[in-house]
């Protein structure tokens, strides 16, 4: 243990020579040379937030954590300290400015989310009902519902006749995903819905056969499904963006898509990629049936992982809930 210790200071110490010599060697500090020698996106920005969040100046490791309007003058600021001349580095402030709008905005949007995940559904607020019933018009156009506690709610995915008892886990952060894509991309949302309601015959093969009995083989070819519970699903996927948020994973992502501060639409629309991509995916695995659910998602959830561990990936998704994304 304390020759790691001693091993993290030495390393730290040296990092330290290296940017000091290379300030004497090119005339410009750090965030100088980050600004210049990189285009803008999340490499550009993930490496201004290391610079800022390793500093050694109290001011510029709270710049990631200032208030969006406090951002010009932090800017300011912190180019007084490095005795920076504006005027003759005009693209140096235009460049921090944008790093630390989407820094900021990032945890400002992880605050957001989380504050939706806590939020539980209460059925005694109407705003939290109309959102609810809004949801079955937007999935479910043609078949009026019944009443609101209904087994209808199956029809969708839901686990019982009273959807309330599924938002536990994400609370309302997993009903305003399931909104947002079943209002913003309804033909896509309205076909993932039906796919997930057909059963699929599945030819099996010899290998298979003779682990089973007659009876053991009809019942797996005809249990097998492209089906799953739309709504409860919905729901996981919901908690896999969260946690791919948390985690910083995402911020490859929206560095990449966000010219500004990333904002709760930009989550909503990659919960809507996540949601068309599983799909997809699930279809792709042709698993035995549901209770294969857990295997295909942590084989979903590498592989999106390993595409944002590239700096220049984005998730830019093809369909209706992505037309307000800009690219860098």
């Amino acid at each position: 243990m304390l020759i790691q210790v001693c091993l993290y200071f030495y390393c730290k110490f040296l990092w330290r020579c290296l940017k000091f010599v290379m300030r004497k060697l090119t005339g410009r500090c750090e965030l100088q040379r980050i600004c210049y020698n990189t285009k803008p996106g999340a490499s550009r920005t993930m490496k201004i937030e290391t610079s800022l969040r390793d500093s050694k100046s109290k001011l510029l490791q709270t710049s990631v954590s200032v208030h969006p309007d406090a951002i010009e003058k932090t800017i300011e600021d912190i180019m007084e300290l490095k005795k920076i001349n504006p005027d003759i580095n005009p693209q140096l402030g235009i460049s921090l400015q944008a790093c630390l709008l989407q820094i900021v905005g990032y945890r400002n949007l992880i605050a957001d989310v989380e504050k939706l995940r806590r939020e539980p559904y209460d059925s005694d607020n109407p705003q939290h009902e109309e959102m609810l019933l809004k949801l079955w018009k937007f999935l479910k156009p043609n078949t009026p519902l019944e009443s609101r506690i209904s087994k209808q709610w199956c029809e969708i995915g839901f686990q019982g006749d009273d959807p309330k008892t599924d938002f536990r886990g994400m609370g309302l952060l997993g009903l305003y995903n399931l909104q947002y894509f079943a209002e913003r991309d309804a033909t896509a949302a309205q076909q993932v819905l039906s796919d997930s309601l057909h059963p699929k015959c599945r030819d099996i093969t010899k290998e298979e056969i003779s682990k089973f009995s007659k009876a053991e083989w009809e019942k797996k070819r005809m249990d097998k499904a492209i089906g799953y519970s739309f709504a409860i699903v919905g729901i996981n996927i919901t908690d896999l963006a969260y946690n791919l948020l948390i985690s910083g994973a995402l911020k490859t992502h929206f560095y990449n898509i966000a010219p500004e501060a990333p904002t709760l639409s930009h989550f909503q629309q990659t919960f809507c990629y996540l949601m068309h991509e599983f799909h997809k995916f699930w279809i792709e695995e042709d698993p035995m049936d549901i209770m294969e659910f857990n295997r295909v998602r942590e084989k979903f959830r590498k592989r999106i992982i390993k595409q944002l561990q590239n700096p220049d990936m984005a998730l830019c998704p093809h369909f209706a809930a992505s037309e307000g994304l800009i690219n860098m």
